[in-house]
């Protein structure tokens, strides 16, 4: 029986490995149909070397930084109890690798190649990491010290803050210290408008992430004797929430329409495990109405060039998300209780501050060394030809 349910726990933990990995693909797509079509295949390129950069360095670095266990041993050692250990470690692995996911939409378009795939490997080798010690792992005493001071822990199921809020407020000083697009805003005030380039993959990609979802948040629980339906129904409700709002306040736009349901998984990621349905769905319907608010004001008031508008989605919706788990979570909310207010408050905090001080160390010391943009020239034209030397779809094909 013990041998059953050890390898129970590792296909279950494995499959949702298996469908934040997906996730993946759906960000390639939703940047891809995003951005402009001079740029489509370095959209590509970038989420999957992100990715296997990640890899390497969150198995030989960050997961020993978040969690104090090393691979450093044996293959047999590492086989024990049907690999649970590696598949764990895949599962989270997925999660961390999504960090430079969320910051490669925000930077689109006009980033280097190089100095990206650097900073990947330092957010990813310590300084998500770090947080994800203190939110998941008890590191510092930090979460002892937070129940001392307001009777619960820090609640983040599956990663509002840990991992979206983190990604979004990463995102932002790198997106201003990079600067907006050339000509993006002009001289005379006007706005120069850059809309999606393929409504379709921007949709596919909306669509993967949304499955793969179900993975991120229900298969948190890690064990199978965990599992909870009520995670389920809670990213679902979150989701219809989110999309319904985005589509009234962002007047049928397809863009705002296929990015309101990210917002609210989003938001819900948190309080998935605890909060009612009907709490989740006004959960996602808020964080819908915010990622469409923000994002207009970002891109047109404040004229942040946030290409994928990662700060509103994953910076504010998760900061939103990690908050409303303190809100909706409570018995007198519909909820299961056992969370704070104050200590959700607190430790969305402190992921944003963490964020915001290693986003603008890395991209700040990246900037001063090696630069951070591409040329005038290399933008116009495009980073499908400047840093991989072929287009999505050639002009025109080789005759013999």
């Amino acid at each position: 029986m013990e041998a059953l349910k050890q390898g129970a726990d590792s296909l279950f933990i494995l499959l949702g490995g298996i469908m934040v990995l997906a996730m993946h693909a759906g960000f390639a797509f939703l940047e891809l149909g995003t951005v402009r079509k001079k740029n489509q295949v370095n959209a590509l390129v970038k989420i999957l070397v992100d990715f296997s950069v990640s890899t390497v360095v969150y198995f030989v670095v960050g997961y020993s930084v978040a969690y104090g266990t090393h691979f450093f041993v044996g293959a047999e050692q590492l086989a024990a109890k049907n690999g649970y250990d590696l598949v764990k470690f895949f599962f989270l692995l997925t999660f961390a690798a999504a960090i430079p996911a969320i910051v490669s939409g925000g930077i689109a378009e006009r980033a280097k190649f190089w100095p990206q795939l650097i900073a990947t490997a330092i957010i990813v080798g310590f300084v998500y990491p770090f947080f994800e010690g203190i939110a998941w792992n008890q590191h510092f005493g930090v979460q002892a010290w937070i129940k001392a001071t307001t009777g619960e822990e820090f609640h983040d199921f599956a990663g509002s803050v840990v991992v979206h809020a983190m990604g979004g407020w990463i995102a932002l000083p790198a997106v201003i210290l990079l600067g907006a697009r050339y000509n993006r805003y002009r001289k005379d005030g006007a706005v120069s408008a850059h809309p999606p380039s393929n409504i379709p993959f921007l949709a596919l990609g909306a669509w993967i992430l949304i499955v793969g979802w179900f993975g991120f948040n229900v298969m948190s629980a890690q064990t199978l004797d965990k599992i909870s339906g009520l995670v389920a129904v809670n990213s679902l409700m979150a989701m219809v929430g989110g999309t319904l709002a985005a589509l009234l306040l962002g007047k049928n736009d397809p863009g705002f329409v296929h990015n309101g349901p990210l917002a609210g998984l989003v938001a819900v990621c948190a309080g998935s495990d605890i909060m009612h349905p009907f709490g989740a769905l006004a959960v996602g319907a808020v964080a819908g109405a915010l990622f469409v608010v923000m994002f207009t004001l970002t891109q047109n008031k404040w004229k942040i060039d946030d290409v994928l508008g990662v700060w509103p989605l994953h910076g504010l919706c998760g900061a939103w998300g990690g908050i409303a788990a303190g809100i909706f979570g409570l018995q007198s909310f519909g909820g299961l209780g056992g969370v704070s207010f104050m200590a959700q408050l607190i430790g969305t905090s402190m992921g944003i501050a963490w964020a915001l001080f290693g986003g603008l160390l890395v991209y700040g010391s990246l900037k001063l060394v090696m630069g951070l943009k591409m040329s005038p020239e290399e933008e116009y034209e495009g980073s499908d030809l400047t840093a991989h030397k072929i287009s999505a779809t050639p002009d025109r094909e080789v005759s013999w």
